[in-house]
């Protein structure tokens, strides 16, 4: 399948994409390389493959379920505007 400008500027339009008239030819290109690629999948034999349709049915791997303070809080207050101990500082917002 190939792609002509008149349907480069209607998917443009549909995308809400602006396209000026110089990059219709770069995009006709890069949408008809995508078409290709999608063509070479549509080759590959898939017959006896169970669709995949999430990943709902793979065990997941546990962990144990441990609280800590990720020990970074020096790192983290760095980035404070103002910090008060171990704390943000904030404005008073309650009078």
């Amino acid at each position: 399948m190939s792609l002509d400008p008149a349907t480069v500027r209607r998917i443009a339009a549909l995308a809400r994409i602006r396209v000026d008239e110089p990059q219709v030819a770069q995009l006709q290109t890069e949408l008809n390389a995508i078409l290709g690629w999608i063509e070479q999948l549509n080759e590959v034999d898939v017959d006896g493959v169970a669709p995949l349709t999430g990943a709902a049915q793979m065990a997941l791997r546990l962990r144990e379920d441990v609280v800590t303070d990720g020990g970074m809080a020096e790192a983290v207050l760095a980035n404070a505007p103002d910090r008060a101990g171990p704390f943000y500082a904030v404005p008073k917002v309650v009078e």
